[in-house]
């Protein structure tokens, strides 16, 4: 069974969108032997360029040397080409979006994330806002499938693009697989040295930008104990790094907070777990991965009370207004107490975390993905 996937994203994005695809594309090659996967995508530079050279069942796609100077054209519409050449069955866009073009016997499925351009408009330039819509439009109305990462996204295509319910299929996420593993006393201690951290600290991962809302956690430090610190992990967004300094200004916590812009990916599980919780208070997301990152690393945490951040936390997380930072404070002080006065709460949440987390597993995601595919061409299943 030969399924095609949109592949861009796999080799250019080093976090989220990639991240998703590099596990859907590598977990599936792994347990699934009798498929075989094409990733088309118009760049295969970078970090990421071999990542996929080791999976015999794997192949890559990209543009000819004249399709080469016009790359995203290549991928909205000449990708369509190689598919029937290629014995593709199925063609799964894994970031929003389905080329035009794709043979009427090739079943589409997409992937939706989330709807946050229709949601909060003026996060995106008029170009971007344009060009998200009729793509995310297009795609929905072609495919066979649109999977929603959360009951939140399923909601929002229903609201917002009127796709059919039948035709959503409700498949979490995971997190990167270095999450899942246990992290060594060395490397927690090398990280700490490394990045000079604090003794004890909060931690806040996701990029630097107003939905992602650390101004308000700034704010909440500022009614915690003093010699409990913020590290904020993440790259600046637009212009909101200005409002940060800001909050930090206003509130007296400038030695208190930690930015680390430019984090080693590999050193993110060993900054989670030295960190006595985390929070995440965003104001909308599709999901909310640094969620299940926390968990995995057996870190506590504290995150909004909306969108879709209670899917992702379920009982093993804390919650709080995202725009009420003395709320957001009261959640973290019962763990940091917890933690400082050798009391349970700390370790419920820790043990909590991993049952929850494995709702999100790799094998489950797998699994829910392969059965989709199956749906779709039964054949697959009769070759398994």
């Amino acid at each position: 069974m030969v399924i095609g996937f949109d592949a861009k994203r796999a080799f250019q994005n080093s976090t989220g969108l990639g991240n998703y695809s590099r596990m859907l594309i590598c977990g599936l090659a792994q347990e699934h032997q009798n498929v075989r996967a094409f990733l088309y995508s118009p760049y295969m530079d970078g970090e990421y360029r071999t990542y996929f050279s080791g999976f015999a069942n794997i192949s890559t796609r990209m543009p000819s040397n004249v399709d080469r100077f016009f790359p995203d054209l290549w991928r909205r519409f000449g990708v369509t080409v190689h598919l029937s050449g290629d014995k593709v069955k199925i063609f799964h866009g894994l970031s929003h979006e389905l080329p035009h073009g794709i043979p009427r016997s090739i079943k589409k499925v997409v992937t939706i994330h989330d709807l946050i351009v229709w949601r909060y408009p003026g996060f995106y330039g008029p170009f971007d806002r344009m060009m998200h819509k009729i793509k995310m439009r297009h795609s929905c109305r072609i495919s066979d499938v649109v999977v929603a990462i959360s009951e939140q996204t399923k909601r929002d295509l229903i609201e917002y693009l009127h796709v059919p319910e039948s035709k959503i299929r409700v498949v979490y996420q995971s997190c990167d697989p270095i999450f899942w593993n246990p992290v060594s006393e060395e490397d927690k201690e090398y990280v700490k040295k490394t990045y000079n951290l604090p003794e004890r600290y909060v931690i806040c991962v996701g990029s630097i930008e107003e939905r992602k809302n650390q101004a308000a956690v700034v704010k909440a430090l500022a009614e915690l104990p003093e010699d409990v610190h913020l590290v904020i992990v993440g790259k600046p967004h637009g212009g909101y790094m200005a409002t940060l300094h800001s909050a930090m200004r206003s509130t007296k916590t400038t030695e208190r907070v930690h930015i680390l812009q430019h984090a080693d990916f590999e050193d993110f599980p060993a900054l989670y777990s030295n960190a006595i919780a985390s929070v995440y208070m965003s104001l909308f997301e599709g999901f909310g991965i640094p969620i299940l990152e926390a968990m995995c690393c057996d870190v506590p945490v504290v995150t909004s009370n909306i969108s879709s951040m209670p899917e992702a936390g379920g009982d093993a997380a804390l919650y709080a207004d995202p725009t009420n930072p003395s709320e957001i404070a009261k959640q973290l002080k019962l763990i940091i107490d917890s933690e400082a006065q050798g009391g349970t709460l700390r370790q419920e949440l820790i043990e909590k975390g991993r049952v929850q987390r494995e709702k999100f597993s790799q094998h489950k995601i797998i699994a829910d993905f392969y059965d989709l595919y199956c749906s779709l061409v039964p054949e697959l299943k009769e070759e398994d």
